[in-house]
């Protein structure tokens, strides 16, 4: 198996370094695209002097993502936030799931349970409530690494060209041709959204959010409502 881990960048010179040195310690990792959706802080020089395929792009997580997706050549394209962190054994344990994938009900995608760094001491539990969530919705945030075997996010479209919730519709497509697992490993993911807005307003947003994505806000009036928060 090899694994492509697709990065959507935006002024992330601060968080990559410490994503590009948990990536380069899964050696199933076989390529890092970083997709820059128009930095303007060095991004684009420390991913090429990291090795990193470095491409261009609009801004817009989804269509970032999905001009990674097409750009990638692995057996499986993880997404990636730029100050997420995987864990050494990402890799062995994206292929043990597959490897245990059976005909009749195939593993199409998954993603990992998350902790959080430098977060304040009510944030405590959030591997608990990542496992919780994902088995009460069947779905993942995106900050939770998604992976996806490349011949099935090929057979779904690719990765949806969405500003906002793009993971959500990502797994909605992806569960009608086969089964999203969540995986034991623990990936790491910055807190600064939290310690920007505040834990609790944060918390609120998001839950908005998920709100009115559920009643079929547009994409385009959702990452208003988020941007503007």
């Amino acid at each position: 198996m090899t694994l492509s881990v697709v990065i959507p960048a935006l002024n992330e010179a601060g968080s990559l370094p410490g994503a590009l040195d948990s990536v380069f310690r899964v050696p199933e990792v076989s390529e890092v695209l970083v997709v820059d959706g128009g930095s303007t802080d060095g991004t684009e020089a420390l991913a090429r002097g990291r090795g990193c395929r470095w491409i261009p792009s609009a801004r817009g997580r989804g269509l970032q993502c999905r001009v990674g997706a097409m750009a990638a050549k692995g057996d499986v394209v993880l997404f990636l936030h730029a100050d997420t962190w995987l864990p050494a054994g990402a890799g062995r344990a994206i292929r043990a799931a597959l490897d245990r994938s059976g005909t009749s009900d195939p593993i199409v995608g998954g993603a990992f349970r998350k902790r959080f760094r430098d977060a304040p001491g009510c944030m405590r539990g959030a591997r608990f409530r990542s496992w919780l969530w994902f088995h009460l919705t069947h779905r993942p945030f995106a900050d939770q690494a998604i992976w996806v075997r490349r011949s099935a996010l090929e057979s779904v479209g690719g990765c949806p060209d969405l500003p906002l919730m793009e993971e959500f519709e990502l797994v909605r497509r992806l569960r009608q041709i086969g089964r999203i697992v969540l995986l034991g490993e623990v990936v790491s993911t910055s807190a600064r959204r939290f310690r920007r807005r505040g834990v609790l307003r944060t918390y609120l947003l998001m839950a908005r959010i998920l709100v009115a994505h559920a009643v079929g806000t547009s994409p385009e009036e959702l990452r208003r409502r988020y941007e503007s928060a």
